[in-house]
């Protein structure tokens, strides 16, 4: 499924992220430009694609900041994964705690019949 979603611009006709770039940072030709304009008047996904990379002032920075932005969220996402795995380990010593209980339960109470029973 991941495969989907980072190439999604490889099954559509839509330009590739370094032709949207290179558009924000006004290194295309003009033709090239006029193409990527006529797609974008068209394509909303692309559109505000543009859009938010024309939001970010110092466009020779968008690649460095793009990498710092995935970074970031793969932090975030790292940092989830570690609380999953800590609440599932305070998990599984409960389990083993509370069958530790039951069996303790269990010998006393059949130590207790078999007394009586005598």
């Amino acid at each position: 499924m991941n495969e989907q979603f980072s190439d999604i611009f490889t099954e559509t006709a839509c330009p590739s992220q370094e032709q949207l770039m290179a558009y924000v940072q006004d290194q295309l030709s003009p033709e090239e430009r006029h193409k990527v304009e006529a797609h974008l008047a068209d394509c909303e996904m692309c559109s505000e694609a543009v859009e938010g990379l024309m939001a970010i002032r110092q466009k020779e920075q968008i690649p460095a900041w793009l990498r710092q932005a995935k970074w970031n969220i793969l932090q975030q996402l790292r940092r989830k994964t570690h609380k999953k795995r800590k609440v599932n380990f305070y998990l599984y010593i409960a389990v083993v705690a509370l069958i530790i209980v039951f069996l303790a339960l269990a010998l006393f109470w059949m130590v207790h019949i078999f007394n009586t029973a005598r």
